[in-house]
């Protein structure tokens, strides 16, 4: 082999290896992920002229209706809770009965139901917290009562169409809510 046909196929190898080696190996991108931040909450206490009590987060905007009914909004959430209160009257079963069905209703469009009981000897109020997952129309639930005169049920409802994966970072938040309400739920004698 002669030097200038040696040195062309170094010329040679050396450009392919300069094509080949600056290409980058296709490497498919990692799923991206939707992360949404809320403003940290602070509670007060809420008191009107019904027989409860109980903390509720300065995003929320409470409105009593008759029969001390309530409507705690999330403006921004675009979310409700809804609450129902009902004075016991040796009729406990049946309310209880009444919160379970309403629960049970979402199980056609729910992948689970699933339920933490709720006991605080304190402040006398003893109930369940319902996580209903997939696109039901309320994913959080509850009710509260202390078995002899009081009794709450509560409802999350967002003013949008269910899609569960969507809205599960709303969720999670107005859940610590839902949660501080019941830790906090106090009975007026």
């Amino acid at each position: 082999m002669q030097k200038t046909d040696f040195t062309i196929l170094v010329f040679l190898i050396a450009v392919m290896f300069n094509f080949t080696a600056c290409e980058e190996e296709a490497v498919p991108k990692p799923k991206a992920e939707l992360r949404l931040e809320y403003p940290k909450q602070q509670y007060s206490l809420l008191s009107g002229s019904c027989p409860y009590e109980f903390e509720l987060s300065d995003k929320a905007r409470p409105k009593f209706l008759k029969n001390c009914w309530m409507n705690i909004q999330y403006p921004e959430l675009k979310a409700s809770i809804n609450l129902t209160y009902r004075p016991v009257h040796g009729n406990l079963k049946e309310l209880l009965r009444e919160a379970e069905k309403l629960t049970f209703n979402h199980a056609i469009k729910a992948d689970g139901i699933s339920s933490v009981p709720f006991v605080n000897n304190k402040n006398h109020t003893y109930g369940a917290l319902y996580n209903v997952t997939g696109n039901a129309a309320s994913p959080l639930q509850f009710h509260l009562t202390d078995s002899t005169r009081n009794f709450i049920t509560g409802a999350v409802y967002f003013n949008a169409e269910p899609n569960y994966d969507s809205i599960l970072p709303a969720i999670k938040y107005i859940e610590r809510d839902l949660v501080k309400l019941m830790e906090t739920l106090r009975w007026k004698e």
